[in-house]
């Protein structure tokens, strides 16, 4: 009895995070802990600091000061507008879709939802170009109504920054909407309630939590974008918090750093409200998690009304979508901006200029793909390391580091560039030259602030495998080579590879950072467009984000088809 005692109390200590067993059997763990906070938190701590610390003294002497000025109130001011704004036309969008594509006895529903997806795929300074030329004096909007619409304004910012992210609130709310079980709403129809009322009593408070998780992403990703703020926002003089940033960091005065790291951490806050409403929220939703998904329609609509919905469906997703793509590539084919869509006025030589004459842009793509490569090789090892231990032996400590490596990607975009300035702007003791103002810091820019997408894709991937399969294989004497070749690999070789693949995709096209860190020699694709397009080359910037554009979707399209045969070749070796 008291030896059962003792070996359950070994056992104990030896499985808690703080016991000195733990330290002794994971010694090798903690060189890897303090790193991950050298690279992903002191950058934050420091910023921080910086904010509060003026060399001499510590106080919120910068705070008071900065908080008193007009600018910062109207940049807050507009901030708020703006982000609140797009949030609800988001929201609206999304939910209207997400309850059509889950309830309504429509066709098509795949192809309907890559349209809706395809707001993920293209980098939202792209699809800003891609709104100006729609609506701009050779846009289809000019031809047919004979007059352009202004999008360098609040409004036009708020409806471009509203429908790149409507995608979030659907992907948070059509399966809350799915998983709500269809007997409830039966049960409300049975006793005499109509459409309406059983849409506000049952069907939506049960799928609020989804739909305000997903109204909570929209806000942060508003409130962090930079791209569309500064195509549209920066000429007309209309600043948000994020392009205030960037401003004070281009100015290079005396105060610049620390009035910067001052609005970064008042932005910083708000990103953080957010994401601690949204953990909240999601953390009271029981409904994806105790029933099952329903993929069947729940309203049928006659013929006649089908076809009308399925019509409006097609047509609002083209427009939104697809169309103002083609017009910023037709565009890219005018000979010099202002002219008209005429065959007259076509020409290769936007096209010639940016593939063989101008040297910068065929830097921008090898930086690019080189970063976008390496960040994901880095990556796929660091998160997949991450996401296998957490898996394995899930700890304290692991959890922190899990915490620790999310925190980067919750910053904004502008906040965590200038972090990642304050921590590498001093070469480290010993190391020379700095890689500030290099090549170098991208790249560690860029590892930092998107592991969590790898370690998110390789967990899932772990997650989706049976324990009991790599139970069978350490019975059956397979090796450790053995049972990850055999079995191990192939079933975490698609959700690895979507998490590289979006790491790829979101390091090439990546503008927020880059626009704070580049150099000379170091330019990427998304700085050369955004400086394209504030010089006033709009012809040069459609054109090279039409072979950005081109060349995500092949990729896209590939990443899905090297999918469906690698789980087909999963399959049949299984059957084997």
């Amino acid at each position: 009895m008291n030896s059962h005692v003792q070996s359950s109390e070994r056992k104990t200590e030896a499985l808690s995070p703080f016991s000195f067993s733990y330290f002794t059997r994971n010694w090798w763990g903690v060189p890897g802990f303090l790193l991950l906070i050298f690279v992903f938190l002191l950058p934050v701590c420091r910023l921080v600091w910086l904010s509060v610390s003026n060399g001499e003294e510590v106080g919120l002497m910068l705070y008071q000061e900065i908080l008193l000025e007009k600018a910062t109130w109207r940049t807050i001011q507009n901030t708020i507008i703006i982000t609140i704004s797009s949030t609800v036309l988001s929201l609206v969008i999304g939910v209207g879709l997400a309850f059509t594509m889950a309830y309504v006895n429509i066709r098509a529903k795949k192809w309907l939802q890559l349209l809706i997806f395809l707001p993920f795929l293209i980098p939202s300074y792209i699809s800003t170009l891609a709104w100006v030329q729609f609506f701009g004096g050779n846009g289809p909007i000019q031809f047919l109504f004979n007059e352009s619409v202004n999008l360098y304004s609040m409004g036009g910012i708020i409806f471009v920054l509203g429908l790149s992210h409507y995608p979030l609130v659907y992907l948070m709310s059509v399966e809350v909407f799915r998983r709500i079980p269809r007997e409830l709403k039966y049960a409300a129809s049975t006793s005499g309630a109509s459409g309406g009322v059983v849409f506000r009593k049952v069907i939506l408070p049960m799928a609020l939590p989804g739909i305000a998780s997903g109204g909570i992403l929209a806000f942060l990703s508003n409130i962090d974008n930079f791209g569309i703020p500064a195509f549209l926002g920066i000429p007309a003089n209309i600043r948000v918090l994020s392009t205030y940033i960037y401003e004070q960091i281009i100015g290079y005065g005396p105060s610049a750093f620390s009035r910067a790291a001052v609005l970064s951490v008042i932005l910083g806050v708000i990103a953080l409200i957010g994401t601690v409403v949204q953990w909240a929220i999601i953390r009271k939703s029981n409904v994806s998690e105790t029933t099952a998904r329903d993929t069947e329609p729940r309203y049928y609509l006659t013929r006649g009304w089908r076809n009308v919905a399925e019509s409006a469906l097609w047509i609002f997703l083209l427009l939104t979508t697809l169309v103002p793509l083609i017009v910023m590539a037709s565009t890219s084919f005018i000979r010099a901006y202002g002219l008209s869509l005429s065959w007259e006025n076509l020409s290769l030589k936007n096209y010639r200029y940016l593939l063989f004459e101008d040297a910068k842009t065929g830097s921008a793509i090898g930086n690019s793909v080189t970063l976008a490569l390496a960040t994901m090789l880095i990556c796929m090892v660091i998160g997949t390391v991450i996401a296998y231990i957490r898996f394995k032996k899930p700890s304290f400590f692991v959890k922190a580091s899990e915490i620790i490596v999310t925190i980067p990607y919750a910053l904004p975009g502008t906040v965590f560039a200038l972090a990642i300035i304050l921590m590498w702007l001093q070469p480290l003791p010993g190391v020379q030259p700095g890689v500030y103002g290099t090549i170098w810091i991208l790249l560690i820019a860029y590892i930092t602030r998107f592991t969590v997408l790898q370690m998110r894709g390789s967990l899932t991937a772990f997650s989706q495998i049976d324990p009991s399969m790599e139970e069978a294989a350490r019975t059956s004497g397979a090796r450790a080579y053995v049972k990850w070749k055999s079995i191990l690999f192939p079933l975490l070789m698609p959700g690895v590879l979507s998490g590289a693949a979006l790491v790829f995709l979101t390091a090439l096209t990546e503008l927020t950072v880059s626009s704070l860190l580049w150099s000379s020699g170091s330019e990427t694709i998304g700085v050369v467009i955004f400086s394209f397009e504030q010089a006033g080359y709009s012809t040069y910037s459609t054109a090279f984000s039409t072979l950005i554009v081109t060349a995500v979707l092949t990729m896209g399209i590939l990443f899905v088809l090297f999918e469906k045969i690698w789980k087909k070749r999963v399959m049949k070796s299984d059957s084997n």
